[in-house]
């Protein structure tokens, strides 16, 4: 199992009406994937699960992390940058059992016409600390409100273009 990180821990965000395209398009494909959420993070986190402690509730999630070998990241912009909740959940984390050599893709999405450039650009310098083997091509959607459908598919010909062609790169990833 390989897992899409929705981004963020907003209800009913456009990251993970993204992540749930996704997985539907890698479905397709026959590729085993599954979402998580951050909106499914124990909401004591941070007293709970950092710095080595390990809750109940994030003991499953911790297990799901392990357990992939490729992940998704559909990282929301957040002030310039990517969203602090995502940025504890990787600190919480086992290291190096989680992220370490693994393969991880990027997508960017923002409100704004830039699609989080600078936000996936941080999580790549992450991803690198961490060992992750990160897929070089990139996507940002910019206008996201603008891009899916009133049944959250892409209807624009050219972003859908870039979208597939990076789901392709990730089933050969």
């Amino acid at each position: 199992m390989n897992l899409i990180i929705s981004g963020t821990n907003r209800k009913h965000s456009n990251s993970l009406k993204v992540a749930k395209f996704y997985l539907k398009e890698l479905e397709k494909r026959g590729e085993d994937f599954d979402i998580l959420s951050l909106e499914d993070l124990p909401a004591n986190i941070i007293e709970t699960d950092m710095y080595g402690k390990r809750s109940e509730a994030f003991a499953k999630i911790q297990e799901k992390v392990s357990q992939a070998k490729k992940f998704v990241f559909i990282i929301p912009e957040y002030n310039g940058s990517y969203p602090g909740i995502l940025k504890l959940f990787m600190d919480c984390c086992a290291f190096p059992a989680s992220f370490y050599h693994k393969k991880a893709a990027l997508v960017g999405v923002s409100t704004g016409k830039y699609g989080n450039i600078r936000g996936v650009d941080h999580f790549t310098g992450v991803c690198n600390y961490m060992r992750m083997h990160v897929l070089p091509l990139k996507i940002h959607i910019p206008l996201i409100q603008n891009e899916l459908n009133s049944e959250e598919e892409f209807h624009d010909p050219i972003s859908l273009k870039f979208i597939i062609e990076q789901i392709d790169e990730i089933e050969r990833f």
